[in-house]
């Protein structure tokens, strides 16, 4: 797949005022500071495309982008640990799965893993409940380029490993770099080949 075009179309709080259309979606999400606004940018090639932050936490809305005038790429708010109140994050969580739950147009989850660092329990436990849920995903290990390629491939295998315990056949894995664009053509062709298949 090609990227000619890539729209920011609405940022919202809620399901039901997401763009009225039968586009298939797909929604990135992942811990706060993984590096989803960086890795959504890379995908696009649009420069601050998605607004990137030092800070955990920034993106606090729905948002959609139109690509190529076909599909919806949606940036969710992150899971996990942010610096804001233990009520928007409450706020957060049912934004998301009101989306998860409601959004007929959602066609795939991509959850983003942090690869310099060990499985966490919270990564671990987002992932099965999209699973016990029927949420078609894949996963997307982030930051490659940060460490020696051993630790981030030992961290990868610990993480197969720890969801090996629940599935029987794991999601699809991507490895990503949103420095060197590492994965990026990966990931479009996989989106490319579920849209294809609608």
């Amino acid at each position: 797949m090609t990227i000619k075009s890539a729209t920011f179309v609405i940022s919202n709080s809620d399901y039901r005022r997401c763009p009225d259309s039968n586009l298939p979606e797909y929604a990135f999400i992942g811990r706060s500071n993984v590096g989803k606004s960086s890795l959504i940018n890379m995908l696009t090639g649009v420069r601050d495309l998605a607004k990137t932050s030092g800070r955990p936490g920034k993106t606090q809305l729905i948002n959609h982008f139109l690509i190529n005038g076909e599909w919806y790429l949606v940036d969710l708010p992150g899971y996990g640990y942010a610096r804001i109140s233990k009520s928007a994050r409450e706020k957060w969580q049912r934004m998301i799965n009101g989306y998860f739950a409601n959004r007929t147009q959602l066609t795939n989850v991509f959850v983003l893993i942090d690869s310099r660092i060990p499985p966490q329990a919270i990564d671990v436990e987002f992932v099965n409940s999209l699973g016990a849920n029927g949420i078609p995903l894949a996963i997307v290990f982030t930051k490659i380029d940060k460490e020696k390629q051993r630790d981030v491939m030992r961290n990868v295998a610990a993480f197969k490993s720890a969801l090996s315990q629940t599935w029987a056949d794991l999601p699809p894995m991507f490895l990503t770099s949103s420095l060197t664009g590492y994965g990026r053509q990966a990931l479009l062709d996989a989106i490319e080949t579920i849209n294809q298949s609608l």
